[in-house]
């Protein structure tokens, strides 16, 4: 009878079973994009269909840098225009979703005079949330769909 040495390891099954129990790697988050990719390729799009979906017209959406209203410090932004003059501002002060966030809303064609913030208790941010919260915040305004 021949003895293995007691340091060589033993041999590891290579079954179906054992190929299958290693964890599949998750794909990314939306939100694990960087800031200047999340934005015209996730946010925006994600806008546009949520704020059509209340039956108005499809809103015109940039993304720039730029003035921030009212203050004038340099930030992100979304910039939007509804029909009726209306136009909102989703400011971002650092280049990342989960930096602080403000909104300002103006109608008319007049200068916003009022910054708020936007969603400043939230704890984790997602493209979901930000899209939600958003369009809800302009349904409050009654700027979309037949209110």
């Amino acid at each position: 009878m021949t003895e293995t040495p007691s340091n060589t390891p033993a041999p590891v099954a290579t079954t179906p079973e054992a190929k299958t129990a290693a964890p599949k790697a998750k794909p990314p988050a939306p939100e694990d994009k960087p800031f200047e990719a999340f934005v015209p390729e996730l946010l925006l799009p994600a806008l546009i269909k949520e704020i059509e979906a209340y039956g108005g017209p499809s809103p015109e959406l940039v993304f720039e840098q730029g003035a921030m209203p009212v203050v004038g410090a340099d930030c992100w932004m979304v910039r939007g225009r509804l029909p009726g003059e209306r136009r909102f501002w989703l400011c971002f002060t650092q280049p990342d979703i989960s930096s602080a966030k403000t909104i300002a809303l103006t109608e008319g064609g007049g200068s916003p005079s009022l910054l708020e913030s936007f969603l400043i208790d939230e704890k984790k941010m997602t493209l979901q949330l930000l899209v939600s919260r958003l369009v809800q915040r302009l349904n409050g305004q009654k700027w979309l769909g037949p209110n």
